[in-house]
Order: structure tokens, then C-alpha cells, then sequence
């Protein structure tokens, strides 16, 4: 019922908020309007909004979006010229260039400021030291690097140039890396010698180069100096980028328009080669700065801090969703519980963090920790908490509002992906916050729940899809049109099919239950493994949880569980019963986990989501598929061939 909403909105600060005030020009009374009339009339929304935001295109595009290719290849901005390096960096220079842009903080302590004016100097600097490699409009460029200043300049000088960025994780290994070198084929890999995390030395430059010679696509290797003294050795074949930049000049913007490729985001299905999602300057600028400014009233003053890399999409959308509406960013290259689990919470203090974004999986492990490393100011300059990467269970999600934010801060929960370049649906604070839910459609995505025929469906689960193309759709996979037509258009005619089990409660409120093609059948019964973990990991000596399908002679399929004991906890049958107890007792009997297993980590990609298909692979015996996504292979080594007999 609507009495679930644990946080609203006080009137005054939503009248201020960004959201209030395009309301208010737009002479639009509740939030529910604004997003029905966003959804239903994308030509009004997008310009208007965009406008509203000070967002021009040089010259001005003539129509909104071109569908004669048909929807799935629907293009925006027909005719417009716009590059996201002068809306992130160059008017905020322009106008203001001493104002904070981006904060950096090392796992080491050291810390790094840059103004807007001297970003954009960096940026001109990098830009120019790519032009001296040759790397011209529509090449590729590779950014190997971890989560630092030197990643988020490299995006936007090549953003700068016209050229493509494929950023690739900072944890990957040289076949991961090599994957992602040889579509399109690479002109500059740009990598750091290496960085320090958990206090060990990742040997990036090491990784890239054979990575390099697994691709055989590179032309040239720039190595920056990140993490050893200045005596660094450049191997034959390699480029200081450093000794390049002391001798580079400045470069102006390339004359991009809308529809030029920007970004290539690299993305693991459930089968086959990494897909290359397409992303273009126009249409990702545009919607990463509106979901900045209307979701999270992202603006001048603000510090957007997210837990991520710039190998996944909320690396490049934390760049853009800051710089395009003037706030600032703030980097980590470690890890948010190393050396001590109250990390995250002294680097949001430290750097003054408004707007904090993490992933469930994050909450899950500091939980056991407690509070006590939250700091006695309660993290004062946090406005508001930012979620993305895997549905929520209600005991951590509690945990983070009422324990750590002291019920006085919004979860604001959204959830896409990398094709979609943004999200499908964010919780909003003018509609109140539910725990673990979405809030519902973000601005401008006319997304809905169906079932098998495709027909809308409420009060139960269903298929996430979308009706309408919105500007950061992806603009197909690279060089595979068909395999991306057949990854989200072909379930139903026009309609974009995304992979998420999701629910509509009577208040309107949206949830997401998993994948769909994790979800648990059991004789006959379907629900969403989100369901089966949250009851495992409200018991207080589960840290961590995964829920998969197993054959079973009767029912078809059964469940089991893999579980994360906490630190200390004593793993063996009591515990065991515990877990398949407290799923029976909230689920049912017919849900009762037929194993429980423990594991010491759970296999994960860089957005925080379980690989629930690796698992059940693992216990069957049976060929995982594509790993080249997986966070943390060391975890696989806890996993063996179950004995379902």
C-alpha cells in the first residue's frame, strides 16, 4: 500500500528541485503527469528539456528523431552538431573556471583537484597528445586505466577529437582485454603502468601487452606513469604518454554531429562474445544530463561520487551526468572496504560527497560491519544515495536508509543498462521512495511490464520492455546488426524485450525480480531468485546469496542456494536448515530449497550482478560460457559438480 513509502519529498525542496522548476515552466502539476507526458510525447519532452538544461547544438538539429530505418535503427537530433566534450567541459570553463571539477582520492590517500578550467586544459592537452598518435575522427581508442583523473580525461579528449572510447575494466585479464582490442580494431590503447588495490600491484601495462599481441589489432601502445617512480620503462613498441603530454599543445572540438559514434560499452549476454553496443554523441549526452539533473538534481555545488570503473556504463555516466550539469565528480581507484571496512564512508566525508551511488552487493558486504565506521557526522554532506546493478533485498536496503542514512535521504534506485546508455526506470523523489523499488519509468522511457503474449500485465511478474526508442539507445551492436535485432527486437514486433523480470504493485510503484532467463520455475510456480535471496540474507549470518535451478524428477526444477557466510560464522548443516527454513517460511514450502552450499564469494560482473548462470553451470557440470565479465575469477575455485542423485 501507499503507507509502504518510507521517504517523501518535502514540498518547498521539491519546488526547487530541477524537476519542480520544468514543471513549472511547463505549467505541469504532479510528477505523474510529467512522466506520462514525457513518455507519450518524446518530441515535446527531449527538446524542452534540453533547453531547459542550456544544452545547444551547433548547428541546431532539425527534427527530433528519423524512424525511416525502422525503430530499432531510429536516429535523434536529425542534423544537429554537438560534441560532449564542450557540454561537460568548455562552457563550465568558460564561465566559472576556478569551480571544483573533479576530485581524486588513491588508495594510498593521495588526493588530486581539478577546476573546470584546468580540466579543460587537460582535456585540449590530451587531446592534442592523441592527434600526435595519429588518431583522427571516427578512430578507436582504448582506455585501460583505473578509476582516476587520467580515465576521465582520456574519455573526454577522445570525445574531443571525434574519435571512438572503449573503455575496458581496470580487473581484467589480457583475454578479456584482447576481446575488447579487436572490434572495432584499436588505433591507441592508452594504460597506466599499473595501480594499487587491496594493497597489491595490478601490472596493467604487463596485461595490456599481451593482450595486445592476443588482438593483433593495435597500432600503438601509450603507457601513462600512474603508479611507479619517474624512471618508468617504455617497452619497444610503446609511447610514454607522459613524455607526449609535456610537449603537447591544445586541440579545439571536432565538428561532431549527433548521430557520430562516441562510445563502444562492451556488454556479456548469456551466450557468445561480449556485444559492442554503439553510442552516439547526441543522444547519450542528452540523456545522461537529464537523468542527472531531473532524477538526482545533479548541479552547481554538488560532488557525484559512484562505485564503479570506467569499464562499466555508470563509469561514463557519472562523467557526463556530473560535467553536463555542472557539478562535480569524484574518482576512487581502490576498493570501498580496504584497508578498513569504513573506506567508502571516510572517502565520502573526505571529499564531501552530496550524491553517493553504490550497488546492493556493496551495501551486502559492509552491513556486517555496522555503523560504527560511519563517522559521528553521519555523513552530513550526503543528500541523497544513488543504486544500480541488481535488484535490492529489504534488510540491506533497510540497512543503508535507516541505519546509515538515518531515514533522512533518499535511495534513489535506477536500473538499465549498457545498451540502454542510461536507465529504463529510476525511483524519484516526488513520488516517494519505496524500499527496493524503482519509482517507476525514467523521464522520456515509455517502458512497461507484459506477459508471454506481450499484452500489458499488473500485479504480477512480467517481461520489462520498451515501446519507444529513446536518444541513448544503442545504435546497434558493431558490425552485428543482426545479432542485435535478435538480443532485443524480435520477441515482439517493435518492442524493445530487455531481460528483466518486473512488477507493478496498485500504488504504482515498479520492481525488478532478476533476469529472465534466471527466473526459478518450480512445479509450475515461477518467481524471481531476488525473492529466495532476500530471505537468506535477512538472517544474520548470511553476507551473501545466490539462488539457481536444479532438475528435479518431480517438480521439474528445484532450488538451490549458495551462500556467503559471515566472517566467523560456522558453516555445516544447522545454518544450512536456517537458510531453507527462512526461504519455506517466506516463500512457502513448495520453495524450500532442496541444497544449500556454502561458497566463500559469489561470481560477479563489475556492475555488481550475480552471475547466477555461471553458478548453475558450475554445479551441472556443464561449460560456463563467457567469463570475459567476471569481477572476481577467484571465486569460481569454491564451486563444484553437485551429486543430483
Amino acid at each position: 500500500m501507499i503507507d509502504d513509502v518510507a521517504w517523501r519529498q518535502q514540498p518547498e525542496e521539491a519546488a526547487r528541485s530541477a524537476t519542480g522548476r520544468f514543471m513549472a515552466v511547463h505549467e505541469i502539476e504532479t510528477y505523474e503527469e510529467l512522466v506520462s507526458r514525457s513518455r507519450a510525447d518524446p518530441a515535446w519532452f527531449w527538446p524542452a528539456a534540453l533547453d531547459f538544461l542550456g544544452i545547444r547544438f551547433d548547428p541546431p538539429f532539425s527534427g527530433v528523431w528519423d524512424q525511416s530505418r525502422g525503430l530499432p535503427w531510429t536516429t535523434w537530433f536529425t542534423e544537429g552538431g554537438l560534441n560532449l566534450s564542450t557540454v561537460c567541459v568548455d562552457r563550465w570553463a568558460a564561465a566559472q573556471p576556478e569551480r571544483p571539477a573533479l576530485l581524486s582520492t588513491r588508495e594510498d590517500g593521495s588526493r588530486t583537484t581539478l577546476s573546470f578550467g584546468a580540466l579543460r586544459a587537460e582535456v585540449g592537452r590530451w587531446a592534442s597528445a592523441l592527434s600526435a598518435l595519429g588518431v583522427r575522427k571516427g578512430d578507436a581508442v582504448a582506455g585501460y586505466l583505473p578509476m582516476s583523473p587520467q580515465a576521465v580525461v582520456l574519455f573526454l579528449a577522445v570525445a574531443r577529437l571525434g574519435a571512438v572510447f572503449v573503455p575496458i575494466f581496470s580487473g581484467f585479464g589480457a583475454g578479456a582485454v584482447a576481446e575488447r582490442l579487436r572490434r572495432p580494431p584499436i588505433k591507441v590503447i592508452v594504460t597506466a603502468d599499473g595501480f594499487v588495490r587491496r594493497g597489491r600491484l595490478n601490472p596493467m601495462k604487463e596485461v595490456a601487452s599481451e593482450a595486445v599481441e592476443l588482438a593483433g589489432t593495435v597500432t600503438t601502445v601509450a603507457v601513462v606513469r600512474y603508479s611507479k617512480p619517474d624512471d618508468m620503462a617504455v617497452s619497444p613498441g610503446e609511447v610514454s604518454m607522459d613524455d607526449l603530454l609535456s610537449q603537447a599543445g591544445d586541440a579545439p572540438a571536432a565538428a561532431t554531429g549527433s548521430e557520430d559514434p562516441l562510445l563502444i560499452a562492451y556488454t556479456s549476454g548469456t551466450t557468445g562474445r561480449p556485444k559492442a553496443a554503439v553510442h552516439v554523441h547526441g543522444g547519450l549526452t542528452a540523456k545522461l544530463a537529464v537523468e542527472g539533473a531531473f532524477q538526482f538534481d545533479l548541479g552547481q555545488g554538488d560532488i557525484l561520487m559512484w562505485m564503479t570503473d570506467m569499464g562499466w556504463i555508470m563509469g561514463p555516466w557519472t562523467v557526463v551526468a556530473g560535467l553536463a550539469n555542472g557539478a562535480a565528480i569524484a574518482t576512487f581507484d581502490g576498493v570501498p572496504d580496504h584497508p578498513s571496512p569504513g573506506r567508502l564512508w571516510q572517502l565520502t566525508r573526505d571529499m564531501g560527497v552530496t550524491v553517493l551511488g553504490v550497488s546492493p552487493t556493496l551495501i551486502r558486504t559492509l552491513q556486517p560491519h555496522g555503523t560504527a565506521h560511519v563517522g559521528a557526522d553521519d555523513l552530513a554532506t550526503v543528500r541523497a544515495f544513488g543504486s544500480t546493478g541488481e535488484p535490492w533485498n529489504p534488510d540491506p536496503w533497510w540497512w543503508l536508509f535507516r541505519d546509515v542514512g538515518h531515514a533522512t535521504r533518499p535511495i534513489i534506485n535506477i536500473s538499465g543498462g549498457t545498451e540502454i546508455g542510461a536507465c529504463i526506470l529510476s525511483a524519484h523523489p516526488m513520488q516517494g521512495i519505496k524500499p527496493t523499488s524503482l519509482g517507476g519509468p525514467a523521464l522520456g522511457m515509455d517502458a512497461d511490464v507484459v506477459g508471454p503474449d506481450g499484452r500489458p500485465v499488473r500485479g504480477e511478474v512480467g517481461e520489462l520492455v520498451v515501446r519507444r526508442p529513446w536518444p541513448a539507445m544503442t545504435r546497434g551492436f558493431w558490425d552485428e546488426p543482426e545479432r542485435y535485432l535478435d538480443a532485443y527486437w524480435r520477441r515482439f514486433d517493435d518492442v524493445w524485450v530487455h531481460g528483466d523480470w518486473a512488477s507493478i504493485d496498485a500504488d504504482g510503484f515498479w520492481y525488478l525480480h532478476g533476469r529472465s532467463d534466471d527466473t526459478l520455475n518450480i512445479a509450475g510456480k515461477r518467481i524471481g531468485p531476488a525473492e529466495v535471496e532476500s530471505a537468506a540474507v535477512a538472517l544474520p549470518d548470511v553476507t551473501m546469496a545466490a539462488a539457481v535451478s536444479l532438475p528435479h524428477p518431480t517438480k521439474g526444477e528445484s532450488i538451490a542456494v549458495y551462500v556467503v557466510a559471515g566472517t566467523g560464522i560456522e558453516r555445516g548443516p544447522e545454518l544450512a536448515a536456517r537458510v531453507a527454513d527462512a526461504v519455506a517460511e517466506s516463500l512457502g514450502r513448495p520453495f524450500r530449497p532442496s541444497r544449500v552450499e556454502f561458497v566463500e564469494d559469489l561470481p560477479r560482473t563489475r556492475s555488481a550482478k550475480i552471475m547466477r548462470r555461471v553458478i548453475r553451470a558450475l554445479a551441472l557440470g556443464q561449460d560456463p560460457g563467457d567469463l570475459t565479465s567476471l569481477e572476481n575469477p577467484g571465486s569460481l575455485e569454491g564451486f563444484a559438480t553437485l551429486d543430483l542423485d
